[in-house]
């Protein structure tokens, strides 16, 4: 599918199939395992014809990926204390909070699934606002680690945690990991 076919245009009866698709996407998920998702039953709960789906989407990884980055795109604020410690320990809060609810991991385990950029889409904003307060901080002059490193020592453990783990991180510890990653960046 081009680019342009997967776009959904902002509003109309458009706007209105992809709401009632991508609420169809997460109550099946919270009703059933990922595996059991197919485009005619995500049609049906949405009310539409599934060749509007197949159009739009053309497959469940498709259609996950869109979902995915929707949900995931703005959800959490970045926020601006002054402090990269104090932005850090907020923003993980936050973010751990909404990671810890169960329909979040569905999507989050149901996108990842599916194909090989399940993964992006449900990471893609995050390493944008970890990249934005890291900026901030640099602009103002303060010493910051890199973005890939804040990834890898913040996202990448809380991320396995809610992924493989028995249950997510809780938010006091994934603001414990700014701590760590703030000493080693000192070091």
């Amino acid at each position: 599918m081009t680019e342009a076919t997967v776009q959904a245009r902002p509003g109309g009866r458009s706007a209105r199939v992809r709401v009632a698709v991508h609420r169809a996407v997460g109550e099946l998920l919270a009703e059933e395992p990922a595996e059991a998702l197919t485009i005619p039953a995500i049609a049906a709960r949405a009310g539409v014809h599934a060749t509007t789906v197949y159009r739009r989407w053309g497959s469940v990884a498709q259609l996950l990926g869109d979902v995915a980055t929707s949900r995931f795109s703005g959800d959490v604020v970045v926020p601006d204390t002054g402090s990269l410690a104090e932005d850090l320990e907020r923003w993980m809060g936050d973010v751990a909070t909404d990671l810890a609810d169960p329909d979040v991991l569905a999507l989050m385990r149901a996108t990842i699934g599916s194909g090989p950029d399940g993964g992006s889409a449900c990471t893609a904003d995050r390493h944008s606002q970890l990249g934005a307060i890291i900026e901030r901080e640099r602009d103002r002059g303060g010493d910051v680690p890199s973005v890939e490193g804040a990834v890898d020592a913040l996202l990448g453990p809380l991320y396995y945690r809610a992924i493989f783990g028995g249950e997510p991180a809780s938010s006091e510890w994934a603001r414990g990991l700014v701590a760590t990653l703030l000493a080693a960046n000192q070091a």
